[in-house]
């Protein structure tokens, strides 16, 4: 790194501003509010920095016993029609830097394979960030455009700080559903208690934990103490899409945290943290709940040192707006309630799950990554509860803070506590999957 900075002082404003840009999480101890929201003091007042992510999935594209299809869950989102298959996840180049002393700026445009980029099952590159932060007033800073709102870590989470090519089940499927067509007239199934049918045609993609919306942030410190609170009011739905961010959301979260020393996402710290989510999606002309709520606690020591550690536990609860992805892809014979997404939109829905990890460097270049992931979705309908849960093994070789290579095995099980013919069919046929990835910072 002091390299970098003596090669600045000699060479042009153009890899100056790169280095300053790829180093910039390096450049102060902060948390995550601060990393996203705000750009160091030093920051010029224009730079360009980016990373892609070369990844590679392997499944055996096992098909289930009754229909004899391979079920989505063993084949590659966003496309599904492959079990085995490599791909640019994603590639995202950002714009930032200070106004002045007090005005931040933050605008980032995805170019991955991703959920985020395929709308209406097309892919379609967006702005997954845009926003300026200003900090003129002491203890509440603002940020305006369309934001990472505030809620589980796991949500929070930069790039350089995936541990998994694949993400915890329960921080995606409660945290990053879907968004959907609110201007289609959909008309709930009775055969299906109410519920809704989406076709695929309908689907919006996701939107990366990001929505429209204000800010206000701070964060302040006592000696190693820190205390850091987000609260966020906004507008829920899908902007990549279209006008189709119509319906209100907040968002909140208060976390502590005793600092330990290091800076930027690989500071050493204790912390924990609450937060809470709502919002009121819009379908077939009518609003509903969606709430999410939890709780997360994270040990992290000695990034990229020998022995350095890491614990984290998150816990989520959710309810009302709740969807269970398509069982397959669209195939002859099949059912519409096999093909295409339930939506579950009652405020009687529930959904729960919990993510543990841990993981430990042997050297300063690898680290090995275990995680157990858990989600318990709609306990509250027997006919349609599912649990999923997942065992992870990682492998990962840092070149340096933010360019690493990871692999990992996904030891996977579906569990149907009231099972029919076509659930058990689909949970017996359930894959393990070997993925590696890499991730290259410009």
């Amino acid at each position: 790194m002091h390299r970098m900075k003596r090669k600045g002082h000699i060479q042009s404003i153009l890899p100056v501003t790169l280095a300053a840009l790829a180093w910039m999480p390096l450049a102060q101890a902060a948390n995550w509010f601060a990393l996203q929201g705000v750009s160091p003091p030093t920051a010029p007042l224009f730079g360009v920095s980016g990373f892609i992510e070369p990844s590679l999935y392997a499944q055996s594209g096992t098909e289930d016993g009754l229909y004899h299809q391979i079920p989505n869950i063993n084949l590659v989102g966003p496309n599904f029609s492959q079990s085995t298959t490599a791909q640019i996840l994603r590639a995202r180049i950002m714009l930032r830097g200070n106004i002045n002393h007090h005005i931040s700026y933050f605008f980032g445009g995805e170019f991955g394979n991703n959920g985020f980029t395929n709308i209406r099952g097309k892919y379609q590159p967006g702005l997954i960030d845009g926003h300026f932060t200003f900090s003129y007033i002491p203890g509440a800073r603002v940020e305006v455009g369309l934001i990472r709102a505030p809620s589980t870590e796991g949500a929070m989470q930069g790039f350089m700080s995936y541990n998994y090519v694949i993400s915890p089940t329960v921080v995606t499927q409660l945290m990053n559903q879907t968004m959907y067509d609110s201007g289609k007239p959909y008309k709930p199934v009775p055969t299906l208690g109410g519920n809704y049918l989406v076709p695929g045609s309908d689907t919006l993609g996701i939107n990366g934990f990001r929505y429209p919306g204000v800010m206000l942030f701070d964060w302040f410190r006592h000696g190693p103490w820190e205390f850091t609170y987000g609260a966020m009011v906004g507008m829920y739905g899908s902007v990549a899409a279209g006008n189709q961010s119509n319906s209100p959301m907040e968002a909140a979260r208060l976390q502590l945290a005793y600092v330990l020393g290091g800076k930027g996402p690989f500071r050493s710290d204790i912390q924990g943290g609450i937060w809470y989510q709502h919002a009121q999606p819009l379908l077939d002309g009518q609003s509903y709940n969606m709430d999410r709520y939890g709780v997360d606690l994270q040990y992290l020591q000695g990034y990229m040192q020998p022995w350095g550690r890491q614990l984290r536990f998150e816990y989520i609860r959710g309810s009302g707006w709740i969807d269970a992805p398509a069982a397959f892809s669209n195939a002859p014979g099949l059912a519409a309630p096999l093909t295409n997404t339930q939506l579950y939109p009652g405020q009687e829905n529930r959904a729960w799950g919990y993510m543990a990890e841990v993981g430990l460097f042997f050297s300063h270049h690898i680290e090995a990554n275990l995680r157990y992931d858990y989600y318990n979705r709609l306990p509250n309908n027997p006919a349609q509860n599912r649990i999923f849960k997942t065992f992870a093994i990682g492998l990962q070789y840092h070149f340096t803070p933010l360019t690493k290579v990871m692999a990992g095995y996904y030891f996977r099980t579906l569990n149907v506590p009231h099972p029919n013919p076509v659930s058990a069919s689909v949970a017996n046929a359930v894959d393990n999957v070997f993925a590696m990835q890499a991730m290259i910072a410009f």
